[in-house]
C-alpha cells in the first residue's frame, strides 16, 4: 500500500506502508455479523460454495491457538483457493456458483471455531508441468500480530497429490509438514476438514513468507 507523500526510494519503487496490528476492531469492518452489526448487501464470508457448485462439498472448522495453548478467540482468517477443476474464479460475484475468495472469523458462540463452507479444490497445473496438490491458502489476522500470517492447508487423504507438491515438499521436516495437513471427520452435513493453526510454541504451524 502506497503512503501519503510517500517518497520513492532510489530505484523509483515506493516504500511499503508500515505494519500495524489488526485487532481488535478488525471485526467491525470485516466481520459485521460476528461484530453485532446489521450486515451488508453484498458481503464476503465463509459460503464460497453455492448449490450449483461442482465437486465434493465439504466443510473446512478450525481454531486459531496461541502460544499458551489458549483459542484466539478474536481471529479473523482469510482463504484463497482453486475450484474443483483446479482452476481460480479472479472475479468474485456472490451470484457464481462457486468464489475461490472467502472470509470468517472465530466466534465466541463456537468456542473460538472458524469455518468455511466450500469444495475440495483440485490440484493446480504449475507451467513447468508439475502440479500443487489440493490446498487453501489462509492469511490469519488476530490482535498481536503486526504482520498477516500465511499458511496452507493440504488434506490429509491426498497422499499421492501431497508427495508430488513442489511447495508441501519444500519443508524439510516430515514432521512440520504434518502441521499443513487437514484432518477428515464426519460433520453434520458431510464431510468435515479440521484445520487448527498453532501460532507458536509446540506443534506451530508452518508459515509462509509470502
Amino acid at each position: 500500500m502506497q503512503q501519503p507523500n510517500a517518497q520513492p526510494m532510489a530505484d523509483g519503487v515506493l516504500r511499503e506502508t508500515a505494519s500495524q496490528t489488526a485487532g481488535p476492531y478488525v471485526h467491525i469492518g470485516l466481520a459485521l455479523d460476528i461484530a453485532g452489526l446489521p450486515p451488508r448487501e453484498q458481503e464476503v464470508w465463509n459460503r464460497m460454495a453455492g448449490d450449483e457448485a461442482q465437486g465434493e462439498r465439504i466443510e473446512v472448522v478450525g481454531r486459531v491457538i496461541d502460544g499458551n495453548g489458549d483459542t484466539v478467540r478474536d481471529a479473523l482468517l482469510e482463504a484463497w483457493q482453486a475450484d474443483a477443476n483446479g482452476e481460480y474464479q479472479p472475479r468474485f460475484d456472490l451470484d457464481a456458483p462457486f468464489n475461490s475468495f472467502g472470509r470468517t472469523a472465530a466466534t465466541v458462540e463456537n468456542d473460538g471455531e472458524w469455518q468455511f463452507l466450500t469444495v475440495k479444490p483440485g490440484a493446480v497445473a504449475l507451467a513447468n508441468g508439475r502440479q500443487m496438490a489440493p490446498h487453501i491458502s489462509l492469511m490469519v489476522f488476530a490482535r498481536g500480530i503486526n504482520i498477516h500470517l500465511n499458511t496452507r492447508l493440504y488434506f490429509e487423504d491426498e497422499d499421492d497429490a501431497n508427495a508430488g507438491c513442489p511447495i508441501f515438499n519444500a519443508i524439510e521436516s516430515p514432521t512440520r509438514r504434518q502441521t499443513l495437513l487437514a484432518r477428515r471427520e464426519e460433520g453434520d452435513n458431510g464431510p468435515r476438514y479440521r484445520f487448527d493453526i498453532r501460532l507458536q510454541g509446540e506443534g506451530e504451524t508452518v508459515f509462509f513468507d509470502f
